[in-house]
């Protein structure tokens, strides 16, 4: 066999081993890691419904999100987890306060037992780091305290906690008093008329917060709140997108009707 034949044996070796090599590593992530994570939780107690190959839970959430929508609130009433999140509520009631899903091969573990949360929150938060966000979420966040661990996390709570005391939380009482007045204002030109509660509530968080950090009103900074609003709805669709290893971004899209 000529040299140039050798090589191309060799190359073509490499290149079947190369391509074993990944397709073990996507199964290994997308197959047997959700199955072994399923199986070690469930002898700890930890129920679920059962994980399904690429899509996880995605298609029952999508489903019971849909159907929870689709009925009109008679009963208006602070009990509104079984329309905002159907699945955590019916799978509350059907596993217990702590339970596991999937979105693709994402584990997600619900926890809503009082010590638990304080457990994992205050006595032993260094045995639960936070996930690694997306680069997206970074982008639109920032690398602040939500994303923050270790000492960087330290030096920024410490620093929110002197902004945040009470002594200066006072000094923005007047500025958060003239917004809420300028809502009541607004309200009344629409006497007898529906308002949209949610809108103005956005509006006058805006602008609490421009007058408390910028110095500013709502309608002044109105085209970057705009802009950071679009941010955070694509932010919304980008996270509902099932993300496979080893591809960015894949096919099955699960976004959710507002």
């Amino acid at each position: 066999m000529s040299a140039l034949g050798s090589l191309a044996v060799i190359l073509s070796g490499s290149l079947c081993l190369g391509l074993l090599f990944a397709l073990f590593r996507f199964l290994h992530n997308i197959w047997w890691t959700p199955v072994r994570v399923q199986r070690l939780m469930r002898s700890q107690g930890i129920e679920g419904p059962s994980f399904r190959l690429i899509t996880g839970n995605a298609k029952e959430i999508r489903k019971m999100r849909k159907e929870a929508m689709s009925r009109p609130m008679t009963d208006i009433s602070h009990k509104i987890l079984s329309r905002i999140q159907p699945h955590v509520d019916s799978w509350t009631k059907k596993y217990g306060t702590s339970f596991l899903f999937w979105l693709g091969p994402q584990a997600q573990l619900i926890v809503s037992e009082p010590e638990m949360i304080k457990e994992i929150l205050n006595d032993k938060d260094k045995n639960y780091p936070k996930t690694d966000v997306q680069d997206y979420v970074k982008k639109l966040i920032g690398g602040g305290l939500v994303t923050s661990e270790g000492e960087k996390w330290f030096k920024m709570r410490k620093l929110a906690n002197f902004a945040f005391n009470g002594e200066n939380l006072k000094k923005m009482i007047p500025a958060m008093v003239a917004s809420v007045e300028m809502m009541l204002a607004r309200w009344k030109k629409h006497c007898g008329n529906e308002i949209d509660v949610y809108d103005e509530f956005r509006i006058l968080t805006s602008d609490v917060i421009s007058r408390t950090a910028f110095g500013s009103s709502y309608l002044e900074g109105k085209d970057i709140f705009d802009m950071l609003g679009k941010l955070a709805m694509l932010a919304v669709k980008n996270f509902f997108k099932i993300r496979l290893p080893g591809i960015r971004y894949s096919s099955y899209n699960l976004q959710f009707p507002a």
